[in-house]
């Protein structure tokens, strides 16, 4: 799909972060990329992560996936809606949709979570940590957008959600396909569904907090430390008070820790393999027979092209003028010359053309055999 005019550096400067934003008929021509029923079977199935929030008696009741396929037929006249995660990750045409929002670093990506609701289905108003760009898919909902809300707003009691008591709407639209309305973290959202077939996308951010990272850092500092590293200290002078822990001591057993956690190169190379560790762990991409990068050659004989699993996670940190470390899948890759090109060029386009001359390079090669064991990417089908 084409998109309209859309000045994706004036957003980033005015809205991203800072205010929501309507944005009608995004693209020049809407295609809604997944059906009702589609939906439906992906919430029965094992490893896909669903919901169904239900209206019952004046509150909300959530049920988790996955259900049975006769359980959409028993939901009665109360307005419902069912919330499907990571969609991006089993159909390419949803995935596709990333493809208008690559302004933003695809590091942030994390998936498009899809709901269908009938006719006054929603989930209640709320508010994210992350940015979010709401894509009206199908039929109508009425958005309203309030306040900025931290972890200080007060919730209704609710087991499974988290529900704000007081939102009062300070801005309010209706969506139409097409149409996309923008919010930042923080600002509280309420959706209603208009008639019933209502479908919305939801593109969503990661935003890892400070707490998150210090934790899982300094658990693979841990995980990685050289236990015989121990406090020293030879030059130690007669105290006047042996209870004093004296400035001396505080700034080796400080130094200790800080020298490893400052080492920046080491973060960068941490945070990759992080931040690109599958979502979902259970579910293996793998193929049955993996091929080594010997035998690429002959698959290669001609132009071909690479194609990224929708589910893996690219990004690469440049460590030099010549050379970047990639990361896929949880996994890092050490590449230089001809291989760091290629790799730039994996993590920027979603079909990636190869030749057999980029197949002499030994390291390209062995990059795209390990890849390709993963299941991270595949080679087109050109017929």
């Amino acid at each position: 799909m084409q998109v309209r005019k859309f000045q994706a550096d004036r957003f980033l400067r005015d809205c991203w972060q800072k205010k929501p934003l309507l944005i009608r008929n995004l693209w020049t021509s809407w295609t809604n990329p997944l059906e009702p029923d589609e939906l439906a079977g992906l919430a029965c199935e094992d490893g896909v992560e669903a919901r169904l929030i239900r209206q019952a008696k004046g509150t909300l009741v959530m049920e988790h996936g996955p259900f049975a396929e006769t359980r959409f037929g028993k939901l009665g006249h109360e307005p419902w809606t069912l919330l499907v995660n990571a969609v991006d990750h089993h159909v390419p045409d949803v995935s596709a949709l990333l493809d208008t929002f690559r302004f933003i670093p695809n590091w942030r990506i994390d998936d498009v979570m899809v709901s269908y609701a009938v006719d006054q289905g929603g989930v209640g108003p709320h508010f994210d940590q992350y940015d979010v760009f709401l894509v009206q898919g199908l039929g109508r909902r009425r958005w309203q957008v309030g306040a900025p809300c931290d972890d200080t707003a007060e919730l209704l009691p609710h087991d499974d959600l988290r529900l704000l008591a007081n939102f009062e709407p300070t801005q309010e639209w209706i969506l139409e396909p097409g149409d996309v309305l923008y919010v930042p973290p923080g600002i509280a959202h309420n959706g209603i569904a208009i008639g019933d077939d209502c479908m919305t996308y939801s593109i969503g951010f990661r935003a890892p907090s400070r707490d998150e990272l210090v934790a899982q850092w300094a658990e693979h500092l841990v995980e990685q430390a050289d236990g015989g590293v121990r406090f020293a200290d030879p030059a130690l002078a007669l105290q006047d008070n042996p209870g004093e822990i004296t400035a001396d001591a505080l700034e080796g057993l400080h130094a200790m820790i800080t020298e490893t956690l400052m080492d920046r190169q080491a973060f960068a190379r941490w945070f990759g393999q992080y931040n690109s560790a599958p979502k979902n762990l259970d579910v293996d991409w793998a193929p049955e027979v993996s091929i080594a990068a010997a035998d690429l050659r002959a698959l290669v004989s001609a132009p071909a092209s690479l194609i990224r699993n929708p589910a893996s996670r690219f990004s690469f940190v440049r460590e030099s003028a010549e050379s970047v470390m990639l990361f896929v899948d949880g996994h890092s890759y050490a590449c230089s010359g001809k291989c760091a090109l290629f790799a730039e060029r994996l993590c920027a386009l979603d079909r990636v053309p190869i030749t057999p001359a980029e197949m002499e390079s030994q390291s390209t090669s062995a990059v795209i055999a390990a890849l390709l064991n993963l299941g991270s990417i595949e080679i087109a089908d050109e017929d």
